[in-house]
């Protein structure tokens, strides 16, 4: 038996229920009414329970999520958090950025640094933080200092702790091989793609088009996942995110989109619009949010700007009193907290411990709290975003793309850069093969 995560209706409607709550919308009819039924309101962590529900409870699921989809926006909710490009970028202001230079470095050094960020980050991914820190200090590698290994660890901990399953034959110091196949480096190949294809003109149809053209079911997940299927059901791709789908506001799409800010150094206006493009096929308001963010903020840093503008050019395309804003303004005040990087990391995960670990305000404090702190570090970055906790190879892989491009490859620590041996695995069609210094020769290409 198949049980499909992110996609059986019994398992969304919790995921559902919280997000209308953090919403602000009134649930507690529907709640009851799910519960009566004999629904769980438990959200399951990997996103599918073991055994699927009676017809009759799924049936009920479906129109729930239908319900919910209905239920009106709290008074002022589009005010603070638009959907609309125009609205979102209303208040757009973007600090003065430095004339590009070595942006071919520099974006060879996005590429790296995205991959070494993502695959630091891959064993772990799903652990609570305990389990990162216990796994870390039980190997000598804490604070950490460089790729997971599990030579050294206590059996009971591992026991306790076990790596992500798919990640360990592939992500681990004594097994590391070139970068292994992962959807947050997956995801700027699509990008390369659709400019290559496109050009700037791209629409969301043709983002839904080379996601059906490129990307079997099973290597999409969350918003993706459920976008796609919606996609297969005939849903038109201006309505494919916000059809039963509860993940709108998680952090698909800001892993999707720091390529458009390397084809427009300089340009984070430009980039946050064609990210708004991508990222609506799934996502909506927080969500969206993250993506422009990542997108602009990649375009300062193929610019060269410092870590402080590369944040403050992120933030200036982001609705400023949205909950995406003010995750990032946290994470920045964070970082100049004082408090000891475990005691800063344990404040943010008081503020935010209720997400569930793949949403995007959590991970977007988290990614602020590492680029800040790191302070242009590429080493200290990385080990800061994915010693966080939460969604570690993705914040991993953007705190890296970030810090990469503003060092540039050449500077680049010889520990992270080395095992990638400039290979990429992917099973993207196009893409077999693939070398970060030809991948980043193509995204110069398509930046002229």
């Amino acid at each position: 038996m198949i049980r499909l995560s992110w996609t059986q209706p019994e398992d969304l409607v919790p995921h559902a229920l919280v997000a209308a709550e953090l919403d602000g919308r009134d649930t507690a009819g529907i709640r009851e009414r799910w519960t009566a039924a004999g629904g769980s309101t438990l959200a399951p962590v990997s996103g599918a329970t073991p055994e699927p529900a009676s017809e009759t409870l799924r049936d009920l699921a479906r129109e729930v999520l239908t319900v919910l989809d209905a239920l009106p926006d709290p008074e002022g909710l589009q005010l603070v958090e638009p959907d609309d490009l125009d609205a979102i970028l209303a208040g757009a202001a973007p600090p003065a950025l430095p004339e590009p230079g070595d942006t071919a470095d520099r974006v060879l050094g996005a590429w790296l640094g995205r991959a070494a960020g993502c695959l630091l980050g891959k064993p772990v991914e799903k652990l609570p933080l305990e389990g990162i820190r216990a796994i870390a200090k039980s190997t000598g590698n804490w604070p950490l200092n460089g790729y997971f290994t599990e030579q050294g660890l206590d059996p009971a901990i591992a026991a306790q702790y076990p790596w992500n399953r798919r990640s360990r034959p592939t992500s681990l110091a004594e097994n590391i091989d070139g970068m292994p196949e992962d959807d947050d480096l997956n995801f700027p190949l699509i990008a390369l793609h659709l400019l290559e294809r496109h050009g700037d003109g791209f629409t969301t149809d043709h983002v839904a088009q080379a996601w059906l053209d490129l990307l079997p079911g099973g290597r999409v997940f969350t918003a993706e996942r459920i976008a796609y299927r919606n996609l297969l059901d005939g849903i038109e791709p201006e309505q494919a995110g916000r059809v039963r789908n509860p993940f709108r506001d998680w952090i698909g799409a800001q892993i999707r989109t720091d390529l458009y800010g390397w084809t427009r150094p300089g340009d984070p206006l430009g980039a946050a619009c064609l990210a708004w493009t991508d990222a609506r096929l799934s996502h909506g308001r927080n969500g969206l949010y993250g993506a422009m963010f990542a997108a602009a903020a990649s375009a300062a840093a193929v610019a060269g700007a410092p870590v402080a503008t590369v944040l403050e050019t992120g933030l200036s395309v982001v609705p400023a009193r949205s909950r995406y804003a003010v995750a990032i303004r946290y994470g920045i005040d964070m970082a100049a907290s004082g408090l000891a990087d475990e005691y800063a990391v344990d404040e943010l995960h008081r503020a935010f411990g209720d997400m569930h670990w793949v949403h995007v305000l959590n991970n977007a404090a988290l990614l602020a709290f590492a680029l800040a702190r790191g302070g242009g570090d590429f080493h200290r970055t990385i080990t800061l975003a994915v010693s966080g906790g939460w969604d570690t190879d993705s914040v991993g892989a953007t705190a890296g793309a970030l810090t990469g491009a503003m060092t540039g490859a050449k500077a680049l620590p010889a520990q992270w850069i080395e095992p990638l041996d400039d290979r990429l695995a992917t099973s993207v069609p196009g893409f077999a093969g693939a070398r970060f210094t030809a991948l980043a020769a193509r995204t110069l290409e398509v930046s002229r």
